[in-house]
């Protein structure tokens, strides 16, 4: 297994690569006037041969540019395919452009940035960003074309894969081709069948965070969700994982930033599970960042790996329980030992496939981050959005009282009825769906739909990154409607349904699409369903606590003025690897007359 402590900082290596490649051309201009001074073939000095050596990595760099262009163009036309729109800067080397996706990224709203100029630019247009060229589209049918009908022409890339790769390893979402379907191969059995242990599993967690909740709520307190939801989630996924639960919901909750009678939370409480917590979402931060400031995070990181401290942390909980199985496995074989399909953890099922560590260690980390930020981050946006739209909440209120009533336990076939509870998980999911943006990376020249059937295809070279957006598709006025970017359950149950969705179904990718749809789906839908159903029995009526918002989480001013839901946003929507609120989700509840 890899040791974090024991590695050299991610990005020395990929920057000496990229250095070398790229001062080998002066290098060799610097050789050439040298040996032709000692030739006394040339006679220059030295500040003009320092000069003469700055001035061709300019020349390079022009030439690279110029001949780009028409090599871009030659090899489209051999295609039958035509390139997309360009943005293009105000500067060398579009510097402003990515100062502004910054900058936007930091202090705007979720798709400022790079995204701005799609609906402008027909769906698709290039950007090139210091020599470095990126397609980014929001196009339905291109967005299937590289995740179905083209799979096997687009991969995660090379690049992805060294950005990630100190942190998701060789784990699924890290991986392509022959190693990517091993892993594929070796978890899909598990997720085939839906198992009752799960449902009393999302009960004891459930039960414990509604207790907490209670608690906060009858001393008059406001209470962070998305830090409890985050901890439910954790527990779950741990314990569906391992069997081995990292009980982070035992721990005190935080308190409003404004709370002036908030005790002072012991230390002592910060044990094991925070700290484990705490460097999940560090080490994803981390990874963010990286994708946000794209290949120049090897510069960044040449000196310090930014997610060592937190990996080891998270490796030092997670080897002991792999050790622990692939001894239990060892020490069964040959005894009459058994583990009913109920009762078998994931772990438990992917040490009978292999007992590589790193490859255990790597799989079960890719898939808690899955099973952990997409679940909690979903629960409380629906939480949000309940609070914002209280006719929503009294709907879905009513048929969980119908369907349930105050007290029962839900079951697989009590979700499964509750049409209202689908729709209103779903138009979270489409409003914000938690994983906003994604790449692919053509292994060859290709082409993909024109988003104008009346043109000839898009040309894609190969290796260059096609960033896409399902954030922005799902709130494109084209395919879901003139009020796509407002909040509407009703749309996945009325005639919109029929209208939009039924005949292009990749209009709505929450979960991917193609051979790497995600596994979990089915789980995720189950573990968000269980909680809120279980929320609204114990609550009937929940608020948003504005004023324990922390000011700098709140949402500019200048956003009221804008078209759709961004227009009612009463908190901040941010991005690491997956979407959360900045600042935390501060609501009030009020408890339910059980016995109605």
């Amino acid at each position: 297994m890899r040791s974090p402590s024991s590695r050299i900082p991610p990005g020395l290596p990929y920057a000496l690569r990229f250095l070398v490649a790229r001062l080998a051309p002066v290098t060799a201009v610097v050789i050439v006037l040298r040996v032709g001074q000692a030739q006394g073939i040339i006679h220059i000095p030295a500040v003009w041969l320092a000069i003469s050596a700055v001035l061709s990595i300019t020349l390079l760099v022009a030439v690279r540019v110029v001949y780009s262009k028409y090599d871009l163009q030659r090899r489209a036309a051999r295609l039958g395919a035509v390139l997309p729109p360009s943005w293009e800067g105000k500067s060398i080397g579009n510097i402003d452009l990515l100062q502004y996706g910054i900058e936007r990224w930091k202090n705007g709203y979720i798709g400022d940035g790079f995204w701005e100029k799609c609906e402008e630019l027909g769906g698709i247009h290039s950007v090139t960003l210091f020599g470095e060229l990126m397609y980014v589209t929001t196009d339905a049918n291109i967005i299937k074309a590289m995740l179905a009908t083209q799979f096997e022409e687009f991969v995660k890339g090379d690049r992805f894969g060294e950005t990630m790769n100190d942190v998701l390893g060789e784990g699924v979402f890290n991986a392509d081709g022959d190693l990517w379907k091993f892993h594929r191969t070796m978890t899909r059995p598990y997720f085939t069948k839906d198992r009752i242990s799960h449902f009393d599993m999302f009960d004891r967690h459930a039960d414990l965070a509604i207790r907490k909740m209670k608690e906060r709520f009858r001393d008059g307190r406001a209470l962070d969700f998305q830090e409890l939801v985050s901890r439910f989630t954790l527990d779950s996924a741990t314990e569906f994982l391992f069997g081995n639960c990292v009980h982070s919901l035992m721990n005190d909750l935080p308190y409003a930033y404004n709370d002036r009678r908030s005790p002072q939370i012991a230390q002592t409480a910060s044990s094991a599970s925070t700290t484990f917590s705490q460097a999940f979402t560090g080490v994803q931060e981390a990874l963010a960042v990286r994708l946000r400031i794209g290949w120049s995070w090897i510069f960044a990181e040449m000196f310090k790996d930014t997610t060592r401290k937190h990996m080891e942390v998270v490796s030092a909980y997670v080897q002991p329980i792999i050790e622990e199985a692939l001894r239990k496995k060892r020490s069964a074989i040959g005894k009459d030992e058994k583990v009913t399909e109920d009762e078998e953890t994931l772990l438990d099922h992917l040490v009978k496939k292999t007992e590589d560590p790193t490859i255990l260690h790597d799989e079960t980390l890719n898939i808690m981050i899955a099973g952990r930020d997409t679940t909690a981050a979903t629960l409380t946006l629906a939480v949000y959005l309940l609070c914002l739209y209280p006719e929503a909440f009294n709907k879905l209120r009513a048929e969980i009282m119908e369907k349930i009533g105050p007290k029962q336990m839900p079951g697989f076939d009590d979700i499964r009825n509750m049409k209202y509870l689908r729709a209103v998980i779903n138009e979270t999911l489409r409003l914000y769906p938690i994983v906003p943006f994604n790449v692919r990376v053509p292994t060859h020249d290709t082409t993909v739909p024109n988003p104008d059937p009346s043109q000839p295809p898009i040309f894609v070279p190969a290796d260059i990154n096609l960033a896409y957006s399902v954030f922005m598709m799902h709130r494109r006025k084209d395919y879901w409607g003139p009020d796509a970017a407002y909040f509407d359950p009703e749309r996945f149950l009325d005639e919109r349904l029929n209208k939009y969705f039924t005949g292009n179904p990749f209009i709505f990718l929450p979960f991917n699409a193609g051979p790497r749809i995600c596994l979990g789906q089915q789980f995720a839908y189950n573990e968000m369903s269980f909680f809120l159903i279980r929320l609204l029995q114990h609550f009937s009526h929940m608020e948003l606590d504005l004023d324990a918002q922390p000011p700098e989480a709140r949402p500019p001013p200048e956003w009221a003025n804008d078209e759709g839901h961004r227009g009612k946003e009463k908190i901040s929507p941010k991005v690491h690897l997956t979407l959360y609120v900045q600042g935390g989700l501060w609501v009030k509840m009020t408890e339910a007359d059980r016995d109605d």
